[in-house]
């Protein structure tokens, strides 16, 4: 099963402070174990949420964009990873070797895998599904 594992913004994400050389080192050598592991499918950084936008759907073809800072620090993601492990225990257990210091706050939720959509998800649906994900690899 995979998780996608995100990591909540903080003061200094939201203000751009870029982690420094021993934070980026001790990261690194996580995703080095994660990788050595085969846990690790992705992992990305974000950008403040001053340089993004929200785009609330209002009806068919209507929407409206409000544009960065959010207010909500607790609300907002700095980055993520997606993993392949287990369980969700296994997930944890990951985290708890992880580099985070106090004060850092890890959401993991689980994604959905293709065969948990049931009936709805027809052999056609499923079938264009495929070759879309074989067009992005």
């Amino acid at each position: 099963m995979r998780f996608m594992v995100l990591v909540k913004a903080n003061k200094e994400s939201e203000a751009g402070v870029l982690p420094g050389k021993e934070s980026l080192t001790a990261m690194n050598k996580f995703n080095e174990q994660l990788v050595k592991a085969g846990v690790m499918q992705a992992a990305e950084g974000l950008h403040p949420s001053s340089k993004g936008a929200r785009i609330t759907f209002s009806g068919v073809g209507k929407l409206s964009v409000v544009d960065g800072p959010f207010v909500e620090t607790k609300e907002l993601i700095a980055g993520y990873w997606v993993w392949k492990v287990k369980s969700k225990e296994e997930a944890i257990e990951w985290l708890k070797r992880s580099p985070f210091g106090p004060g850092a706050e890890i959401e993991i939720r689980r994604i959905f895998e293709l065969d948990e959509f049931g009936e709805d998800f027809t052999p056609e649906l499923r079938e264009k599904e495929a070759r879309l994900r074989e067009q992005i690899r």
